[in-house]
């Protein structure tokens, strides 16, 4: 790496952590239903949503209707947004007259953008009219992400409080979810990126004149609006098919930064907010550093693998420049504007915080280069992770080290005062394992078929890498994706439909459980034998079992993909 891109992801770290405690201890304010510096503005109208909608305010849940309410929420939306995506050419603000989407791909559409995932086997300019774009995705962008916060607030509940049997309302989390935290700041990032030169308007398509003499086409449309909550709900679907490379979704350098910033601005606060709110900011500190740590380690990883070049290519005597003028680079698939260093730290962040949007194609990353977002999303994105998803499911990872630090003494462990025993782990076991079979299990289908190896544009180790990345990406909720596999087929819609739908709700039903039961317990005064959670050595020990556990099971198919494509080094393309 140069010391431009050291210094870059200095800054970008940086400005993360400085964020992290202001917006996450006003996160946490509003969850606590104190008044806001917003309060006079928003409160009005959170009161009217509750008055329409019939939520007392003051009434809780337990966590078996809290977790029904989230499974009825979802279902809805998943039926409305699959309505509008079946009866598109007959709605409104369609100036190209697209017609109706497909049944799989209207199902694989509906599936990812409510579960906050965003995958897309389709390319939003020749697909999606502006009312789908804007009622049906912008929409459930917002929702969706409220959705992994709320849970999150519910599992906080039941690791603070005890001897109790609620976990709150879900209707009040998620609107003020929306109403205080996502919609203000989606505002600021919208305006924002305007003023970069981001459209937003409701124009037809623009046929124009190339340099060149031929025509182009180019796309039009309410782009802002949804890129703005497509960073900071960490959903991660463009506007374009482009994503983020597309001049129209990202101009400038600024506004690369600040959609860059956006998307971990939420996660990094939450885990602040979380240790805050279990009464320990000792320990979301401790958090936010081991999570740092392993973010910074991917982010070297890829800046050098990258920066070093492609070494098929140096086998071949091809020069390779870099970005910065510099041999060796390799700038395939990257925006020469972006360079190597912003392309790289967007893509191990995109991939740390289940955004899954890219300013660069990670299909043409070098084969180390691309095994650091494939092995990120393996983690089940827990580097910070998703809007609220990122953090409760981290919450599985400090039960199983808190566990295992019980085994070390020979004692039951302890968290947070409460002891953690047989269901608990369970439920978090039952989750850390289902991810990696719903990976491993629907890949082994996809080589073993040739209506899996039909969709691939590459042979050998590299077309496993980009079917492994696909149900990765599904499974976790990321949505980005390995450009050479074609996967809006009926294969890949369903089976990464399927995927994305078990990998959500699995683990948002495992951590109910698991605040459930918690939330009943009381707490037990801390001994010689209680492990502490808010020191260097457990933030050691939380990092190694995200390593371990989460990447451990998927190296042997890591070493049949990308780690066999990068010691082949025989000039051999795929």
């Amino acid at each position: 790496m140069t010391t431009i891109e050291w210094g870059q992801l200095a800054l970008y770290t940086a400005v993360l952590l400085l964020a992290a405690k202001p917006l996450g201890s006003y996160m946490a304010t509003v969850y606590e239903g104190r008044r806001t510096w917003l309060h006079p503005i928003v409160r009005p109208l959170e009161a009217v949503t509750y008055r329409l909608s019939g939520v007392h305010e003051e009434s809780e849940q337990d966590w078996r209707r809290y977790l029904f309410a989230v499974l009825a929420f979802n279902l809805l939306g998943f039926l409305m947004l699959y309505l509008i995506l079946r009866t598109q050419g007959s709605l409104p603000l369609n100036p190209q007259h697209f017609p109706a989407v497909k049944p799989s791909l209207a199902f694989n559409t509906a599936v990812s953008f409510v579960t906050n995932t965003n995958w897309q086997s389709y390319g939003g300019e020749t697909t999606l009219s502006y009312f789908s774009q804007m009622v049906g995705l912008t929409f459930q962008n917002f929702v969706s992400a409220a959705v992994g916060m709320a849970i999150l607030v519910a599992v906080i509940r039941g690791l603070a409080r005890h001897s109790a049997h609620t976990l709150g309302n879900f209707w009040v989390d998620l609107t003020r979810s929306v109403l205080y935290i996502l919609l203000p700041l989606s505002l600021l990032v919208a305006i924002f990126l305007v003023s970069q030169g981001v459209i937003q308007n409701f124009a037809a398509y623009k046929q124009v004149a190339t340099l060149e003499g031929p025509t182009q086409v180019l796309g039009m449309g309410p782009a802002a609006a949804q890129l703005a909550i497509k960073q900071l709900g960490t959903n991660g679907g463009g506007f374009f098919n482009a994503n983020s490379a597309h001049p129209f979704e990202n101009p400038t350098a600024w506004s690369n930064l600040v959609e860059m910033l956006a998307i971990l601005l939420i996660p990094v606060a939450s885990v602040y907010m979380y240790g805050r709110m279990v009464g320990s900011t000792k320990h979301g500190w401790v958090l936010v550093g081991a999570m740092t740590a392993l973010m910074l380690l991917g982010a070297v990883i890829v800046g050098y693998a990258e920066q070093t070049g492609n070494p098929n290519l140096e086998a071949v005597g091809v020069t390779q420049v870099a970005g910065n003028g510099q041999l060796g680079g390799n700038m395939e698939g990257k925006e020469q504007r972006f360079g190597i260093g912003n392309s790289t730290i967007w893509a191990v962040t995109t991939t740390d915080a289940s955004n899954g949007s890219v300013n660069s194609m990670h299909d043409s990353y070098t084969a180390l280069g691309g095994l650091m977002p494939l092995a990120n999303i393996a983690t089940s994105e827990v580097i910070f992770g998703g809007v609220g998803s990122g953090m409760y499911g981290a919450v599985l990872y400090i039960l199983l080290t808190v566990f295992i630090a019980g085994l070390m003494v020979g004692r039951t462990p302890e968290y947070l005062g409460k002891k953690v025993e047989a269901r608990e782990m369970k439920s978090a076991m039952v989750a850390l394992l289902i991810f990696p079979l719903l990976i491993l299990g629907w890949s082994a289908i996809g080589v073993a078929q040739s209506f899996g190896t039909d969709a691939l544009n590459n042979a050998g180790p590299h077309g496993l890498s980009e079917i492994l990345y696909a149900f990765s990406s599904g499974a976790a909720n990321n949505g980005s994706a390995f450009a050479g596999l074609g996967a809006n087929t009926t294969f890949y819609n369903l089976g990464i439909g399927i995927n994305i739908l078990v990998g959500r709700f699995i683990f948002i039903v495992a951590v109910m459980v698991i605040a459930g039961t918690m939330v009943e317990k009381r707490r037990v005064p801390a001994s010689l034998g209680t492990f502490p959670v808010d020191g260097v050595t457990f933030g050691g020990l939380f990092a190694g079992v995200i390593l371990i556990v989460g990447l451990l099971t998927f190296f042997p198919a890591f070493a049949l993909g990308p780690i066999v494509e990068h010691l082949m080094r025989s000039g051999t393309l795929f």
